[in-house]
């Protein structure tokens, strides 16, 4: 049985058809001895192996055995049963990764864009609450200054001049802060600010226009708004409250195999989930 190289198993009803050295991934579990018919709870009936276990249970078995990683739904909450599971079968480096359960569960980010108008300029302030969030919407976000003849601040081209990009403020892994518009500079002469977010290539210099793109943005990105307030004061700041489900990249296993060792003893853990 083991030289078969198409194995079919009837896991509590649910009807599984893989490759035997997918199964022998980790020689000393219980679905590689199953395959020399040394395992008792294992019985062959028809050519097919029935196992009186959870079947829905035993489909992110399979996952985790062609992949050597786990990776669950969103709204995945059986770990504990998944962990026994694991265990029944003897894939205890997978069981040992489902007891990092922290770290496989997804996460709510909330993110919240601060804007204010003074005068010809725009200030904005973005504070999140996953840093790896932050950092990738500050490489999207190219900040631009220029100068202008009183003329010409308002054109809705930005000077022949060539513009000259500006770092973002960040104050912390969290936040971060820019501004649009014009201001005074000497003479007869204006400083622009221009904004452009990628992927959209325009530069804008009109801050509700730079608004409304950046809140276009977290809504394609998969955030939700969940609130809008105006925060009293001399200078009125509209905050822009959203949230996000993350789902975690998951946890992987790279297996090294030695001389005279088996793929469990040499399982060593490798965590691929960013943005802690």
């Amino acid at each position: 049985m083991s030289n078969r190289e198409v194995v079919v198993l009837s896991v509590g009803g649910v009807r599984f058809v893989t490759r035997a050295s997918t199964l022998q991934q980790f020689p000393e579990s219980r679905l590689a001895r199953m395959l020399n018919e040394d395992d008792q709870e294992f019985k062959l009936v028809n050519g097919e192996f029935f196992v009186d276990r959870d079947g829905t249970l035993f489909s992110y078995i399979m996952d985790f055995l062609r992949t050597l990683q786990v990776s669950l739904p969103t709204d995945f909450s059986d770990y504990q049963r998944l962990h026994r599971e694991a265990e029944f079968y003897g894939l205890y480096p997978l069981a040992d990764l489902l007891s990092q359960e922290h770290l496989l569960k997804p996460r709510l980010e909330i993110l919240e864009v601060r804007f204010s108008l003074q005068e010809m300029q725009a200030f904005f302030r973005i504070f999140g609450s996953c840093s790896a969030t932050v950092e990738t919407l500050a490489e999207q976000i190219t900040v631009f200054m220029g100068q202008q003849s009183g003329q010409s601040w308002n054109s809705p081209f930005p000077s022949q001049k060539p513009l000259v990009p500006l770092p973002l403020e960040r104050p912390s892994h969290h936040d971060m802060v820019f501004q649009c518009g014009t201001d005074y500079s000497a003479g007869d002469q204006f400083v622009a600010r221009y904004v452009s977010i990628k992927p959209d290539n325009r530069k804008l210099i009109n801050g509700t226009n730079v608004l409304g793109l950046l809140l276009d943005t977290l809504l394609k990105g998969g955030f939700r708004l969940i609130s809008t307030r105006t925060v009293s004061g001399e200078d009125k700041v509209e905050c822009f409250s959203f949230e996000r489900v993350k789902k975690p990249a998951g946890l992987a296993l790279t297996l090294k195999n030695t001389p005279g060792s088996s793929g469990v003893a040499q399982a060593k853990r490798s965590q691929v989930q960013k943005g802690k």
